[in-house]
């Protein structure tokens, strides 16, 4: 007989998660998964309740106490050794989904010279006093954005933008959310624009950026842009 007593414990609601897979991430428990395009608690003995999940850009994640299973970090590490964030996040994401399509054949065309400014690129790896930062309008793009976007030097890049690429279903993400925070803060960046594929958890970006935006406290211009898995521009 399983015993339950109040406690803290994650609370998601259905009608608000989009599945976009950054509470997976912040979950060091593996207590949520991705199920049917929805977040969901897959143990209540999986969950500490300490709620590093609400970072949900959705606000579709809170802290009820209610009766649940006991914490239990046995179960965790057993769980943890059994499963891998991939199989966590099936949100079809397009660099963990094998996929091919036909592509058309393009026109003969003089080459375009690169319109990058700068190295580094990846953001764990840009110093927040960097000298590209200053007074720059900063572009963040997902990692597989300059791949899928043909078109992507000539519209996102140039004269006076800085680049940061940078994964929020592989990478880091606490890390990188402090990374990203410290550049804001110091850089005084003139604007920051956001480039994400069209899957879900590749919203995570757009939370992270959010975030950096609210801890500097500063005005910040924020543009937002959708690129589908095919390469063309979907919002913006």
């Amino acid at each position: 007989m399983i015993t339950k007593t109040a406690r803290n414990i994650v609370k998601i609601d259905e009608e608000k998660c989009t599945g976009c897979g950054a509470c997976i991430i912040a979950c060091a428990e593996g207590a949520l998964e991705i199920v049917d395009g929805k977040a969901r608690l897959i143990s209540e003995k999986y969950c500490d309740g300490l709620g590093n999940c609400l970072n949900c850009p959705e606000g579709a994640i809170t802290i009820e106490q209610r009766p649940a299973e006991e914490f239990d970090e046995a179960a965790v590490a057993q769980h943890l050794e059994a499963t891998d964030v991939e199989d966590k996040l099936a949100c079809g994401c397009s660099s963990a989904t094998v996929t091919q399509f036909e592509v058309a054949a393009a026109p003969a065309e003089k080459p375009q010279a690169s319109r990058l400014g700068h190295w580094p690129v990846q953001l764990a790896l840009v110093p927040p006093t960097a000298p590209f930062l200053k007074d720059a309008d900063l572009v963040l793009a997902a990692d597989c954005v300059p791949f899928a976007c043909a078109d992507f030097h000539r519209q996102f890049l140039g004269e006076g933008r800085a680049l940061l690429v940078a994964c929020p279903k592989l990478d880091d993400f606490p890390a990188h959310q402090a990374r990203l925070n410290a550049i804001l803060e110091r850089s005084g960046i003139k604007s920051l624009t956001v480039v994400h594929m069209e899957v879900p958890c590749c919203s995570g970006l757009v939370y992270m950026a959010r975030q950096a935006i609210v801890a500097t406290g500063k005005n910040i211009p924020f543009r937002e842009v959708t690129i589908s898995t095919r390469g063309g521009v979907l919002g913006d």
